[in-house]
Protein backbone atom coordinates (compact mmCIF):
# COMPACT_ATOMS: atom_id res chain seq x y z
CA UNK A 1 0.00 0.00 0.00
CA UNK A 2 1.77 3.37 -0.96
CA UNK A 3 0.87 7.14 0.46
CA UNK A 4 -0.21 8.45 -2.44
CA UNK A 5 -1.72 11.93 -0.98
CA UNK A 6 -5.14 12.52 -1.91
CA UNK A 7 -6.99 15.42 -2.87
CA UNK A 8 -8.65 16.90 0.01
CA UNK A 9 -12.41 16.61 0.02
CA UNK A 10 -13.29 19.97 0.47
CA UNK A 11 -11.81 22.42 -2.15
CA UNK A 12 -7.81 23.29 -1.46
CA UNK A 13 -6.16 26.08 -2.06
CA UNK A 14 -2.31 26.63 -1.33
CA UNK A 15 -1.30 30.52 -2.20
CA UNK A 16 2.08 31.35 -2.88
CA UNK A 17 3.55 34.73 -3.11
CA UNK A 18 7.33 35.19 -4.12
CA UNK A 19 7.64 38.94 -4.62
CA UNK A 20 10.33 41.31 -2.46
CA UNK A 21 7.95 43.97 -2.62
CA UNK A 22 5.55 44.60 0.43
CA UNK A 23 1.72 44.31 -0.41
CA UNK A 24 1.46 47.78 -1.13
CA UNK A 25 3.96 48.10 -3.78
CA UNK A 26 3.31 44.46 -5.24
CA UNK A 27 0.66 44.46 -7.94
CA UNK A 28 1.35 40.34 -7.71
CA UNK A 29 0.30 39.95 -4.19
CA UNK A 30 -2.56 42.58 -4.74
CA UNK A 31 -4.03 40.17 -7.85
CA UNK A 32 -3.28 36.94 -5.27
CA UNK A 33 -4.62 38.56 -2.74
CA UNK A 34 -8.03 39.71 -4.37
CA UNK A 35 -8.31 35.73 -6.22
CA UNK A 36 -7.94 34.18 -2.48
CA UNK A 37 -10.64 36.22 -1.00
CA UNK A 38 -13.03 36.06 -3.79
CA UNK A 39 -12.79 32.36 -3.45
CA UNK A 40 -12.99 32.17 0.27
CA UNK A 41 -15.96 34.04 0.17
CA UNK A 42 -17.41 31.83 -2.47
CA UNK A 43 -17.23 28.82 -0.70
CA UNK A 44 -17.89 30.77 2.59
CA UNK A 45 -21.58 31.95 1.03
CA UNK A 46 -22.00 28.41 0.01
CA UNK A 47 -22.37 27.54 3.99
CA UNK A 48 -21.38 24.17 3.99
CA UNK A 49 -18.61 23.07 6.25
CA UNK A 50 -15.70 22.60 5.59
CA UNK A 51 -16.32 25.11 3.53
CA UNK A 52 -12.32 25.29 2.61
CA UNK A 53 -8.82 24.09 3.09
CA UNK A 54 -6.52 27.44 2.57
CA UNK A 55 -2.77 27.66 2.93
CA UNK A 56 -0.53 30.60 2.75
CA UNK A 57 2.90 31.09 2.13
CA UNK A 58 5.05 33.98 1.35
CA UNK A 59 8.37 32.54 -0.01
CA UNK A 60 10.32 36.09 0.06
CA UNK A 61 9.39 36.66 3.54
CA UNK A 62 10.67 32.79 4.88
CA UNK A 63 12.33 31.74 1.70
CA UNK A 64 13.11 28.08 0.51
CA UNK A 65 16.66 26.86 1.43
CA UNK A 66 18.41 26.11 -2.09
CA UNK A 67 19.14 23.27 -2.87
CA UNK A 68 22.61 21.27 -1.72
CA UNK A 69 24.64 18.43 -2.42
CA UNK A 70 22.91 15.75 0.04
CA UNK A 71 19.62 17.01 -1.80
CA UNK A 72 21.01 15.95 -5.35
CA UNK A 73 22.12 12.69 -4.21
CA UNK A 74 19.62 11.41 -2.47
CA UNK A 75 17.25 12.75 -5.49
CA UNK A 76 19.26 11.00 -7.82
CA UNK A 77 19.40 7.73 -5.65
CA UNK A 78 15.55 7.98 -5.77
CA UNK A 79 15.22 8.79 -10.08
CA UNK A 80 17.46 5.61 -9.97
CA UNK A 81 14.74 3.93 -7.84
CA UNK A 82 11.73 5.07 -9.75
CA UNK A 83 8.65 6.50 -8.78
CA UNK A 84 8.23 6.62 -4.95
CA UNK A 85 5.81 7.63 -2.23
CA UNK A 86 6.76 9.92 0.44
CA UNK A 87 7.67 7.78 2.64
CA UNK A 88 9.40 5.50 0.38
CA UNK A 89 11.79 8.38 -0.44
CA UNK A 90 12.46 8.74 3.28
CA UNK A 91 13.57 5.24 3.33
CA UNK A 92 15.89 5.99 0.18
CA UNK A 93 18.01 8.86 2.64
CA UNK A 94 21.80 7.41 3.35
CA UNK A 95 23.03 10.12 5.31
CA UNK A 96 21.28 12.25 8.04
CA UNK A 97 21.96 15.38 5.82
CA UNK A 98 20.03 13.57 2.86
CA UNK A 99 17.49 13.05 5.81
CA UNK A 100 17.38 16.66 6.57
CA UNK A 101 17.16 17.77 2.78
CA UNK A 102 14.30 15.69 2.64
CA UNK A 103 12.06 16.82 6.07
CA UNK A 104 12.30 19.92 4.17
CA UNK A 105 11.31 18.87 1.17
CA UNK A 106 8.35 16.61 1.79
CA UNK A 107 5.98 19.10 3.36
CA UNK A 108 6.11 21.33 0.64
CA UNK A 109 5.68 18.49 -2.53
CA UNK A 110 2.57 17.47 0.29
CA UNK A 111 1.16 20.54 0.16
CA UNK A 112 1.20 20.51 -3.71
CA UNK A 113 0.16 17.23 -4.23
CA UNK A 114 -3.25 17.98 -1.94
CA UNK A 115 -4.19 21.28 -3.20
CA UNK A 116 -6.94 21.59 -6.07
CA UNK A 117 -6.23 25.19 -7.33
CA UNK A 118 -2.06 26.06 -6.54
CA UNK A 119 -2.33 30.24 -6.80
CA UNK A 120 1.67 31.47 -7.46
CA UNK A 121 2.24 35.44 -7.52
CA UNK A 122 5.23 35.92 -9.77
CA UNK A 123 6.91 39.39 -10.75
CA UNK A 124 8.99 39.80 -13.64
CA UNK A 125 12.56 39.86 -12.34
CA UNK A 126 14.91 40.39 -15.11
CA UNK A 127 13.02 38.60 -17.53
CA UNK A 128 12.19 35.50 -15.51
CA UNK A 129 10.82 34.50 -12.03
CA UNK A 130 12.35 35.59 -8.70
CA UNK A 131 14.86 33.66 -6.85
CA UNK A 132 12.41 33.01 -4.25
CA UNK A 133 9.88 31.77 -6.62
CA UNK A 134 12.89 29.39 -8.49
CA UNK A 135 14.05 27.80 -5.35
CA UNK A 136 10.73 26.34 -4.21
CA UNK A 137 10.39 25.31 -7.66
CA UNK A 138 13.86 23.30 -7.65
CA UNK A 139 13.02 21.94 -4.31
CA UNK A 140 9.25 20.58 -5.22
CA UNK A 141 10.51 19.15 -8.44
CA UNK A 142 11.81 16.37 -6.64
CA UNK A 143 12.25 12.95 -9.38
CA UNK A 144 8.56 11.51 -8.85
CA UNK A 145 7.15 14.04 -6.78
CA UNK A 146 4.18 14.29 -8.22
CA UNK A 147 3.50 10.97 -10.21
CA UNK A 148 1.56 7.94 -9.06
CA UNK A 149 3.74 5.04 -7.88
CA UNK A 150 1.29 2.28 -9.06
CA UNK A 151 0.07 3.99 -12.45
CA UNK A 152 2.79 6.14 -13.80
CA UNK A 153 -0.24 8.87 -13.81
CA UNK A 154 0.64 12.29 -12.86
CA UNK A 155 -0.89 13.54 -9.31
CA UNK A 156 -1.49 17.57 -10.81
CA UNK A 157 -3.57 15.91 -13.45
CA UNK A 158 -6.81 18.01 -12.29
CA UNK A 159 -5.40 20.85 -10.49
CA UNK A 160 -5.66 24.47 -11.66
CA UNK A 161 -2.82 26.78 -11.69
CA UNK A 162 -3.72 30.13 -11.82
CA UNK A 163 -0.56 32.83 -11.98
CA UNK A 164 -0.54 36.45 -11.40
CA UNK A 165 2.07 38.16 -13.10
CA UNK A 166 3.83 41.38 -13.24
CA UNK A 167 5.75 42.77 -15.51
CA UNK A 168 7.53 46.37 -15.17
CA UNK A 169 6.83 46.80 -19.00
CA UNK A 170 5.40 45.48 -21.66
CA UNK A 171 6.34 41.60 -22.97
CA UNK A 172 2.87 40.45 -24.26
CA UNK A 173 2.37 39.23 -28.09
CA UNK A 174 3.80 41.55 -30.73
CA UNK A 175 5.64 43.74 -28.35
CA UNK A 176 9.55 44.50 -29.02
CA UNK A 177 10.41 42.41 -25.77
CA UNK A 178 8.43 39.48 -26.49
CA UNK A 179 10.83 37.07 -26.95
CA UNK A 180 12.80 37.91 -23.68
CA UNK A 181 9.43 36.64 -21.62
CA UNK A 182 11.17 33.94 -19.96
CA UNK A 183 8.72 34.37 -17.09
CA UNK A 184 5.12 32.56 -18.42
CA UNK A 185 6.97 30.05 -21.21
CA UNK A 186 8.77 29.24 -18.20
CA UNK A 187 6.01 28.11 -15.76
CA UNK A 188 3.47 26.81 -18.79
CA UNK A 189 6.66 24.56 -19.70
CA UNK A 190 7.47 23.48 -16.34
CA UNK A 191 3.84 22.53 -14.94
CA UNK A 192 2.73 21.21 -18.69
CA UNK A 193 6.18 19.01 -17.89
CA UNK A 194 4.18 17.68 -13.84
CA UNK A 195 1.58 17.08 -15.74
CA UNK A 196 -0.89 20.29 -15.16
CA UNK A 197 -3.26 20.09 -18.37
CA UNK A 198 -3.28 23.12 -20.52
CA UNK A 199 -6.56 24.27 -19.78
CA UNK A 200 -6.00 24.42 -16.39
CA UNK A 201 -3.42 26.82 -16.08
CA UNK A 202 -4.35 30.43 -16.02
CA UNK A 203 -2.43 33.32 -16.23
CA UNK A 204 -3.29 36.67 -14.92
CA UNK A 205 -1.45 39.16 -16.55
CA UNK A 206 -0.79 43.27 -15.61
CA UNK A 207 2.11 45.18 -17.51
CA UNK A 208 3.65 48.45 -17.47
CA UNK A 209 3.34 48.56 -13.65
CA UNK A 210 6.40 50.66 -13.57
CA UNK A 211 5.11 53.33 -15.62
CA UNK A 212 3.85 55.36 -13.01
CA UNK A 213 7.21 55.84 -11.58
CA UNK A 214 9.73 55.31 -14.11
CA UNK A 215 10.39 58.11 -16.73
CA UNK A 216 10.69 56.00 -19.55
CA UNK A 217 7.88 54.54 -19.20
CA UNK A 218 5.52 57.65 -18.79
CA UNK A 219 3.62 57.22 -22.36
CA UNK A 220 2.30 54.25 -21.01
CA UNK A 221 0.20 55.02 -18.35
CA UNK A 222 -3.25 54.63 -19.79
CA UNK A 223 -2.21 51.32 -21.46
CA UNK A 224 -0.88 49.86 -17.35
CA UNK A 225 -4.06 51.64 -15.95
CA UNK A 226 -6.16 49.17 -18.48
CA UNK A 227 -4.30 46.21 -17.95
CA UNK A 228 -4.06 46.26 -14.35
CA UNK A 229 -8.01 46.53 -14.77
CA UNK A 230 -8.31 43.61 -17.06
CA UNK A 231 -6.06 41.49 -14.90
CA UNK A 232 -8.18 42.44 -11.42
CA UNK A 233 -11.77 41.42 -13.31
CA UNK A 234 -9.93 37.87 -14.69
CA UNK A 235 -8.48 37.44 -11.39
CA UNK A 236 -12.30 37.50 -9.85
CA UNK A 237 -13.71 35.90 -12.90
CA UNK A 238 -11.52 32.78 -12.23
CA UNK A 239 -12.26 32.74 -8.17
CA UNK A 240 -15.55 32.58 -8.89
Amino acid sequence: MTDVTPKAAAPSLLHLDSSADGPVEAVTRQLTALFARTWRERHEAAGVRPAYRYRYRDLAAEPVPPLTAAYAALGRRAERNGARSPGEVAALAATADEEREWARTRPLIEEVREAGILLIGVPMYNFAVPAALKAWIDRVCFPGAFTDPDTGDSLLRGTRVVLALARGGGYGPGSPREDCDFQLPYLRALFGALGVDGKDLHAVTAEFTRAGDVPALAAFRDQAARSAERARARAVALAR
